[in-house]
């Protein structure tokens, strides 16, 4: 009950400071299996309907480009052009509360560098872009949080801090340069040199110290939230906890890199750092992976990623976060599947993009919102905006 009035207070605080940005239209072509594909969206709810492999997922996979420079399910942007073509394109055409567009364009032909472009001026470095349009996705893909390596739970709070502090996406950069130039010397066969490899060391340690404390930072304030979206969904039914874990807790980065560097010589790889970081995801005492039903690890899941839409939410610019929920009714029980609707359907949220083969899951998220809403059918990758009752488009 107590998380559950933390998340009230959450709900309840006026939401008239946070900034919105929405994506009013979207143009496509030849991304995946999107040929072509012209859409004007709502700036509430768009729900989008269809049987699976139609390309739901791809639609929202080009919205998520837009805001993160790449696609969530395919990191080689080469494979996610249509088959036979030689190129694709997205454009994103913005709005913000005071009405002021922004357009954002992606292209990428074969053997060519991709263009990334706000109105009309090409980014120099793609990092740059990121945290202009806050976005979280959940989505099936989700479940390797949990059933995956400690990668994919790096890559979770890569994702959040990232959009909205460029000190910790910069520090990140240069820490996966040293530790890929450290780990080629390791490799070698020649003895490296003793200055070399603590050059990169240094660099590891410098940018090591910088992206653990924010990560710790962050962990010790998204705790609560993620708690309070738990029990609000479970409706009290468990308690669940995240811990985080780093080599950096154990003392200085630069020495443990020092002492280690003999083994890692043999291993060819760096065995000690802020890459080897962990989440430790716990139902009650036990660790959830193990201990966790496909209904439980599922809200632990979207308790996660509503928990990252609320501190995007309130850091950095303030800006309301566009949400993508990508077929996230499946394994949950109708009282779960309840109060996701509710939260959803409030004023908390901006826009929001919402797949299901399940048309009755999508209505009862229209019943209960007030306000603007649209609706699209998905087939063999031809996207169709269906019209509402009373003969309204």
């Amino acid at each position: 009950m107590f998380f559950s009035a933390i998340l009230l207070l959450l709900l309840i605080l006026p939401h008239k400071w946070y900034l919105c940005m929405w994506l009013k239209r979207i143009s496509i072509l030849n991304y995946k299996n999107l040929e072509q594909v012209e859409l004007n969206f709502s700036r509430k709810i768009n729900c989008i309907i269809g049987k699976n492999g139609m390309g739901k997922t791809n639609l929202m996979d080009a919205v998520y480009y837009l805001s993160f420079c790449k696609s969530p399910t395919n990191p080689i942007d080469s494979q996610n052009i249509l088959h036979d073509r030689d190129f694709f394109v997205i454009q994103g055409f913005y709005e913000t509360d005071s009405g002021e567009p922004e357009e954002v364009y992606c292209g990428l032909k074969k053997r060519v560098k991709k263009q990334f472009k706000r109105n009309k001026k090409e980014y120099s470095r793609l990092s740059d872009h990121i945290g202009l349009i806050p976005l979280v996705m959940v989505s099936p893909a989700d479940s390797w949080l949990i059933a995956g390596g400690s990668e994919e739970r790096r890559r979770f709070m890569d994702v959040v801090i990232s959009q909205f502090d460029r000190e910790y996406l910069d520090a990140l950069i240069r820490y996966n340069k040293a530790l890929m130039q450290r780990n080629t010397l390791l490799k070698s066969d020649m003895e490296p040199e003793e200055e070399l490899m603590l050059v990169w060391e240094e660099m590891m340690a410098s940018a090591g110290e910088v992206v653990y404390r924010k990560r710790r930072e962050f962990i010790d304030e998204f705790i609560s939230v993620f708690q309070s979206y738990y029990s609000y969904i479970s409706k009290d039914q468990e308690q669940v906890s995240l811990t985080y874990e780093s080599h950096a807790q154990d003392g200085s980065l630069l020495e443990m890199l020092k002492e280690s560097r003999q083994r890692d010589r043999i291993l060819g790889y760096s065995t000690k750092g802020i890459h080897k970081d962990d989440l430790i995801m716990q139902l009650g005492e036990f660790p959830i992976k193990r201990e966790g039903s496909q209904g439980q690890n599922k809200t632990y899941l979207i308790a996660l990623k509503l928990a990252q839409f609320e501190f995007l939410k309130r850091t950095g610019s303030q800006t309301t976060p566009i949400v993508l929920l990508d077929d996230i009714f499946d394994k949950l029980d109708a009282s779960r599947v309840e109060q996701i609707v509710k939260l959803v359907a409030g004023d908390s949220f901006g826009q929001i993009f919402v797949t299901d083969t399940n048309r009755d899951h999508l209505d009862k998220i229209l019943r209960k919102i007030e306000g603007d809403y649209k609706l699209f059918e998905v087939a063999e990758g031809v996207v169709t905006e269906r019209r509402q009752e009373g003969g309204e488009s």
